[in-house]
């Protein structure tokens, strides 16, 4: 019996498009029956996998610079454990299990984005002070904040909005779970593609045999096409990113690439065309060099990406407007079960019931009251004023973003959350700085108000993940909801213990700790708190750019995704999107074209799990001191030749293996 009940687990037909009229998506563990999720077992090892990855990526994140998703290798570690254990049914439990332990990666990226960023500006400024119990609760609220606020979103984004949205990573870490419950060679297909794309990422990132990018600048023309014209194409040709573009789409996949095309391709040439000689640093003084005398990277880096911040910032506006509707029904809901209504969750089906709005509404006043709490005793020097002004933005601005998060992570499996902290610590630092609040007290305060926004937002983001995949299994939102606390309180401490422990080994001031994001946010917050503006036009510009869109009726946020996000990780998307409209369509048999896409999300979702893993393990060998001094040889323009061809060569493979017989 339990062996047919392998064999028939499965995903349903209409589990990735969108449902006709009248037509119910049907959850692979039904809702009519009970299954094992919350346990001894599938807490204790969320626990621990929350703890392990908190771990594992604050220190590869600020020692080597490389911040990994957590969901997909705690999946693949939750399917092996109960594998091990022989569990019987332990799909429900395996959600669990990646549900707390997916918290790791949230609330790391939430504060290795900011709080190091103390550690830095203390170099220059010593009076400036950090603690683990401002990095623990700046984390933790933060961390619960993003929960309470997206609660209220789930069924609208993973119900709702069913097959309108691509999921990429939720939907590999479903495919790894599944693949996982049903054992023996219906897990093949995804195990297989998992060898090869690991493989393929881990021969780049580690030994470097080819170039991880491949660009126009192979060529000497292209080289002088790109000094002098400031145009470059760049792809990367990476496994995951293949898997994850596929898995996004042709749709959306091809408005990401036209916002990146759009900065890339007209505004960057656009700007060394009309400020050749001009030095442009009134946001940013550390720049010294003309615009003209720029390469289109760093145009890029210094100008183009505050286009793309102003572009989400306004797209994430403009959603908030059309989705009123939807925040209203959530609060009369609310009001309703407050006035005594019956609770709407005591009616509905296992798969459908969330946390009571009671508890939502009490647990998110009590959340910002403790943050309020915090920033009047524990960062502002107990002014009353200042307090108040903080934990408006910080309440005002982790809304309006909430939406946005779940938006980017639903479309392209990556959560803009760096630019989004950015646009916080911009907004906080000309407020603070008009009520009064400026120099060190101020940086110190507007980087802990970043840290609970960056950790919220990226709650969000990642919360979402989960509770889509909880919606195709069929798990019970309310325990997961439950239970993501847990694993937020111990990824939580563990960071801050991970971060006290870093900053006394190596220092953050030290050079030795690389910390991208946060060095970003301490350049950015000194010259704002001593006086000196922010990019407010280019800002402006993304802002008119995603009205314009959103009037046009294209998908505004995903056009500024891609202005945000460089384009060597934008062009990949556009070759999976490719890859899944060629490999769907190849057929005139419509049965064929859906079997070979159905495969085709398994092959996917291997590329992604593979590149993951071998990512981390990479980054681990990296770490521990084993690394590879390949920088001379990537800087031959062979080295990008040969990533062409074997990017080729898997995107071969790729569409050969859709066409395999099972």
């Amino acid at each position: 019996m339990e062996e047919r009940e392998k064999e028939m687990m499965q995903l349903p037909e209409n589990a990735f498009r969108e449902l006709k009229e009248g037509e119910e998506y049907e959850p692979v563990m039904s809702p009519g029956r009970t299954y094992a999720e919350v346990n001894a077992w599938s807490v204790t090892w969320g626990v621990l996998m929350a703890m392990l990855f908190s771990a594992a990526a604050a220190y590869l994140g600020l020692r080597v610079g490389q911040v990994f998703e957590a969901a997909i290798p705690i999946a693949i570690i939750a399917v092996g454990v109960s594998a091990a254990a022989k569990r019987k049914n332990g799909l429900g439990e395996n959600v669990i299990i990646q549900s707390i332990g997916a918290c790791s990666g949230a609330v790391v990226a939430g504060a290795i984005f900011t709080l190091p960023a103390i550690y830095i500006l203390q170099a220059k400024y010593p009076e400036m002070s950090a603690s683990f119990m401002k990095i623990f609760l700046s984390s933790l609220l933060g961390g619960i904040i993003g929960i309470l606020f997206l609660i209220p979103f789930r069924k609208y984004f993973v119900s709702d909005m069913h097959g309108k949205y691509p999921f990429p990573e939720a939907t590999a870490t479903t495919q790894v779970l599944v693949s996982g419950a049903k054992g023996g060679n219906q897990a093949k297909p995804l195990v297989f593609a998992g060898l090869v794309g690991g493989l393929y990422d881990f021969i780049v990132a580690t030994f470097g045999l080819w170039n991880e990018n491949f660009t126009t600048r192979f060529l000497g023309l292209g080289e002088q096409i790109a000094d002098k014209a400031k145009l470059v194409f760049k792809v990367n040709t990476g496994a995951a990113v293949l898997g994850l573009g596929y898995i996004v789409g042709l749709k959306y996949a091809f408005i990401i690439c036209l916002g990146s095309f759009a900065v890339w391709w007209l505004i960057v040439p656009g700007m060394a065309l009309i400020y050749p000689d001009t030095v442009l640093n009134q946001w940013d003084p550390s720049i010294t060099t003309a615009v003209g005398d720029m390469s289109p990277e760093e145009i890029f880096r210094y100008y183009g990406k505050y286009i793309g911040i102003g572009g989400i910032a306004m797209a994430g506006i403009i959603g908030i407007i059309k989705s009123w509707g939807i925040i209203t029904g959530a609060v009369s809901l609310a009001v309703k079960e407050m006035k005594g209504g019956k609770a709407a969750g005591g009616e509905l089906p296992r798969t459908r019931r969330d946390i009571s709005f009671k508890i939502i509404v009490f647990g998110s006043v009590i959340t910002i009251l403790l943050t309020f709490l915090f920033f009047w005793f524990g960062v502002m020097d107990g002014n009353l004023l200042f307090a108040l002004v903080g934990i408006v933005l910080v309440s005002l601005i982790a809304f309006l973003f909430t939406t946005v998060a779940a938006n980017a992570i639903a479309i392209v499996g990556s959560n803009p959350v760096s630019g989004m902290t950015l646009m916080t610590l911009i907004l906080a630092s000309v407020v603070m700085v008009g009520v009064g609040l400026k120099g060190t007290s101020g940086m110190l305060a507007a980087l802990i108000m970043g840290g609970v926004v960056c950790t919220a937002l990226s709650m969000a983001g990642c919360f979402i993940t989960d509770l889509k995949i909880g919606y195709w299994l069929g798990t019970t939102p309310k325990k997961q909801e439950s239970w993501k606390f847990l694993g937020t309180l111990v990824s939580a401490a563990t960071v801050g213990g991970v971060m006290m422990l870093l900053n006394e080994t190596y220092g953050f001031s030290s050079g030795q700790l690389v910390a991208p994001q946060a060095n970003a946010m301490a350049a950015v917050i000194d010259p704002l708190m001593n006086g000196i503006g922010a990019p407010w036009v280019l800002y402006a510009i993304g802002a008119a750019i995603a009205i314009v869109l959103t009037v046009c009726k294209v998908p505004a946020l995903a056009f500024a995704l891609g202005m945000f996000i460089p384009i060597e990780l934008n062009v990949p998307l556009l070759v999976g999107g490719a890859v899944n409209w060629f490999v769907t369509t190849r057929s005139t048999d419509k049965d064929v074209n859906n079997e070979r896409g159905e495969r085709g999300n398994l092959i996917a979702s291997g590329f992604i799990a593979g590149g993951a893993l071998m990512g981390v393990l990479s980054a681990l060998l990296r770490f521990g001191g084993v690394s590879f001094d390949f920088e001379a040889w990537w800087a031959n323009p062979l080295s990008e030749v040969l990533s062409l061809a074997a990017y080729l060569l898997l995107i071969s493979y790729f569409i050969i293996a859709t066409r395999a017989k099972k």
